[in-house]
């Protein structure tokens, strides 16, 4: 062990033995005494000092003082940072004055620069979650959410073979029993609707809806979406009902024209005058609805608190105005503050409130009637009032426009205690100053502020009707609807505003956006594509995430068909007629200009085929497509009798883009037997038979049977039985069906233990040959190669079948009490069809497994002994 190591010694001193030089002195020092030495080197080192120097050579060659600005720096008074340049005498107010206003400028300047910093990123973050929330939801709806435990787009794709296409055709969960009540109640609506299009008449489709809102919602928070289609149906002027169809002619003839009505005036030019007309009557019928609105809550008031108001036995409208005001502005025997009172009574109130619900003629009426206490106040009032009601568009000319102006700057602009409804009053009869949009005492509620900026809008000025969008737009949904969730929070209310300043498809989208108003969202867009308000984008512009489109250079769009089927596919398997109604409305906007309406058309297609595929199959399915019945007459399905609504013009149209289309999605889907029918009904009856061959193949090569294909079979040998009797579809494609399904009944038949049978259909279907001529049995290995290839790949299980067969009749067959001379016979019979197959299945051995051919050869020789 020493001698070991005093070698390993040895061998380290060498590994350094070339480095060293005879003339230079070893170094004998421990690790602690290098540092020491190493420390009093680098103190011997010059300092920093001539580095200082030379970087104040190099900057002074770019006349830069460093010392100078080095001194600069450390005497510097952050303290005197804020104060002027320049020292202010006491005795300079103008001096004191203008820095005091530079330094408001610069903080004014930095406070909104670090307000719009924080408003950008909160803004950024809102809009973040909010694109995050609404592709989450997305994700669900497509993945059909969560039920019972599995995904239903997971369950679906197992169930099926391909599951192509299956994540954008997946159904979504089942809605509760509380929505399918609702869902329950607007759909009759949609159905009444399609059966006024078919007729070719009018629908008054948003009255019908706010019926179906009152039936569905019974609570206080869902009044403001009943609200919502009110304000629709002033806007638009529907008629509450129509004609009954007993006078069908007069009706046609008489009945307004409703559907599409106003789509070339909101599609078209947003500058043409019906554009601008349109604008008009949207903020006109809004300011209606809000006006019916508050009367309602007037009558409700009084009846509430009969002892303030002491209505008496007059019912006309101006005294329950009084009733009203006392109510509002008495109390204890006193007026509120400022309320001005003319002869006796708060005149300037009841004007107001009488325009504010809408009876401005009463309001002249009762203005003329304190025509002289009025005058002595404002002697030119009522002449301007007089002109203002009786003005269609509530405009003034500019000679009573300027007297107002006059009168309101001088009396009433900057008084502390004007009447504030006399103010609101010039403010809107004059439109003055729009830009201050509210008046103390008067605009209270949201309602009130927005009747009275609908009031004041005017299309020749201040942008009309969008610029009060764009003012409306930047408050936000937060600011009228509240946060979601918490305490106080409404739903609803940013909808309507929305509608009333003629964003409609923003409306539909805010509804949309809430679980709660899904179906609300869904028919009020229906209601505006029926009368032409809704826009639907192009399908290059449409959005998987959002039906909303918005576009810096184009109106907001919202896709009607993504909605449509978000909705519908909750029950598109259990009620695909139903959600057919649905799909009708897609057509509406077929009329859009620029090849979008063609577009809508195509999706609505689109949409009927995927509901084709989806729905349950049995008599309801067959009621939708259509059939035939025992004797072989053709009978029609809904989607054919509504045919005109799809813009199907005629039988080749529906049978090319529905019925054949659907049949090769569910062909995809593994839906056989429907893709067959619809073939069949489509009249490419090629295709069935190409199909079925397939179909049947694959059943074939099945090791167990089960009810799909046990319905295949059944398909397949009632449309062969019919095509047999029309002599349709002849060549190799049928006589490959009429093949596979006598080896089904052959495998049938050995299972039952019938093998004699068995044997019969195998040898009637001739895709062995048994007779033992070995020309004729490579003749017809040759042509087997020609055969269609729902035969050429069942070969194996043709040959172990037949082989089965002949191996079961022989063992059958040595086992009976036949004859010797006719067991005999028979047994060589049976040896000479094995030795057919045997030759048969060496021509076409590279076509099968070996395991196989190793089978077929040992049953052979157990035949054969």
């Amino acid at each position: 062990m020493t001698a070991d190591l005093s070698s390993l010694l040895n061998a380290s001193k060498a590994l350094t033995s070339h480095l060293s030089r005879p003339d230079l002195p070893s170094v004998n020092l421990s690790l602690d005494q290098i540092e020491a030495q190493s420390r009093r080197l680098v103190s011997r080192q010059p300092g920093t000092s001539g580095d200082a120097g030379r970087a104040n050579y190099l900057l002074a060659q770019a006349h830069v003082d460093a010392p100078a600005l080095a001194s600069s720096i450390a005497h510097l008074n952050t303290q005197a940072t804020f104060s002027p340049l320049q020292a202010l005498q006491d005795t300079d107010v103008a001096g004191y004055l203008r820095h005091a206003h530079e330094q408001n400028l610069i903080s004014t300047i930095e406070e909104g620069r670090r307000e719009t910093q924080e408003e950008f990123y909160r803004v950024l973050e809102d809009r973040g979650r909010r694109d995050w929330e609404a592709r989450k939801k997305r994700v669900f709806e497509q993945l059909g959410a969560r039920v019972g435990g599995e995904n239903r787009a997971v369950a679906d794709l197992k169930k099926s073979t391909h599951g192509k296409n299956l994540l954008s055709a997946s159904v979504g969960p089942a809605p509760t029993l509380q929505m399918q009540s609702k869902m329950m109640a607007f759909d009759r609506v949609v159905t009444d609707m399609n059966a006024a299009r078919l007729r070719g008449t009018s629908y008054p489709i948003v009255h019908a809806l706010i019926q179906a809102s009152l039936s569905a919602n019974s609570d206080a928070r869902s009044l403001q979406i009943t609200q919502n289609f009110h304000v629709l149906s002033k806007i638009t002027g529907e008629p509450p009902a129509l004609p009954p169809l007993s006078h069908a002619g007069a009706h046609i003839l008489n009945a307004p024209i409703i559907e599409r009505k106003f789509a070339r005036a909101y599609l078209g030019d947003p500058e043409s005058r019906d554009a601008i007309e349109l604008r008009r009557q949207i903020a006109k019928g809004a300011r209606e609805a809000l006006e019916e609105q508050y009367w309602d809550v007037i009558e409700r008031t009084i009846q509430a608190r009969p002892m303030e108001a002491r209505l008496g036995g007059d019912p006309s409208v101006a005294n329950k105005i009084r009733a009203y005001i006392l109510v509002r502005h008495y109390r204890n025997g006193e007026w509120e503050d400022r309320i001005e009172l003319v002869a006796g009574q708060p005149i300037w109130a009841k004007l107001f409130y009488l325009i504010r619900t809408g009876h401005a003629q009463e309001a002249l009426e009762e203005a003329t009637r304190f025509q002289q206490a009025i005058e002595h106040r404002e002697s030119s009032f009522l002449s301007h009032l007089r002109v203002w009601v009786e003005s269609p568009d509530r405009r003034l000319p500019k000679p009573h426009r300027d007297q107002l102006h006059a009168a309101y700057n001088a009396h009433m602009l900057h008084s502390s205690t004007a009447d504030p409804f006399k103010l609101a009053l010039y403010k809107l009869m004059g439109k003055i100053d729009p830009a201050r949009r509210s008046v103390a005492q008067v605009t209270v509620t949201t309602e009130d502020w927005l009747w009275f900026q609908l009031s004041m809008v005017d299309e020749d000025e201040f942008g009309g009707l969008r610029g009060l969008a764009e003012v409306l737009l930047s408050y936000g949904e937060r600011h009228f609807d509240g946060v979601p969730g918490q305490k106080g929070a409404k739903r609803g209310v940013w909808a309507g505003v929305l509608l009333m300043c003629g964003q409609f498809e923003r409306a539909v989208a805010a509804l949309w956006d809430h679980h709660e108003t899904e179906v609300e969202a869904v028919h009020l867009a229906i209601a505006l594509a029926y009368h032409g308000l809704l826009r639907v984008p192009s399908r290059a512009e449409t959005s998987d995430v959002t039906p909303l489109t918005l576009s810096p250079v184009s109106p907001p769009a919202l896709s009607l068909s993504t909605l449509i089927w978000r909705y519908i596919r909750q029950f598109v398997k259990m009620d695909a007629r139903e959600a057919l109604q649905y799909v009708y409305c897609v057509c509406l906007s077929a009329d859009q200009p620029g090849g979008v309406g063609k577009e809508q058309v195509e999706n609505a297609w689109e949409l009927v085929r995927r509901i084709i595929v989806l729905a349950n199959t049995g008599a309801a399915w067959e009621e939708l497509v259509g059939g035939f019945r025992p004797d072989g007459t053709r009978f029609s399905g809904v989607i054919e009798q509504n045919a005109p609504l799809l813009k199907l013009d005629d039988m080749h149209e529906y049978n090319e883009h529905i019925l054949i289309r659907a049949a090769k999605s569910s062909e995809e889907a593994d839906r056989i037997p429907e893709a067959i029918k619809l073939y069949n009904l489509a009249g490419d009856y090629t295709t069935v038979i190409a199909v079925l061959a397939q179909a049947l193949g694959n059943t074939i090569a099945q090791p167990s049977v089960d009810e799909k294909a046990r319905t295949i079979e059944r398909t397949a040998a009632d449309i062969l039985r019919h095509y047999e009797r029309m002599n349709r579809a002849v060549g190799k494609e049928r006589d490959a069906v009429i093949r596979l399904l006598r080896v089904r009944e052959a495998m049938d038949a050995k299972d039952a233990g019938r093998v004699e049978t068995a044997l019969e259909l195998m040898e009637s279907t001739d895709l062995v040959p048994m007779d033992a001529d070995v020309a004729k049995i490579t003749k017809r290995a040759e042509e087997f190669r020609e055969l269609p290839d729902a035969l050429q790949r069942n070969l194996q299980t043709f040959l172990t079948l037949t082989m089965d067969i002949l191996s079961a009749v022989h063992q059958k067959v040595k086992a009976s009490s036949l004859p010797e001379v006719t067991r005999q016979s028979t047994l060589a019979a049976l040896r000479k069809k094995s030795r057919s197959l045997i030759i048969f299945a060496g021509n076409l051995k590279y076509r099968m497994s070996p395991d196989v051919y190793s089978y077929l050869a040992r049953v052979d020789v157990g035949i054969a002994l």
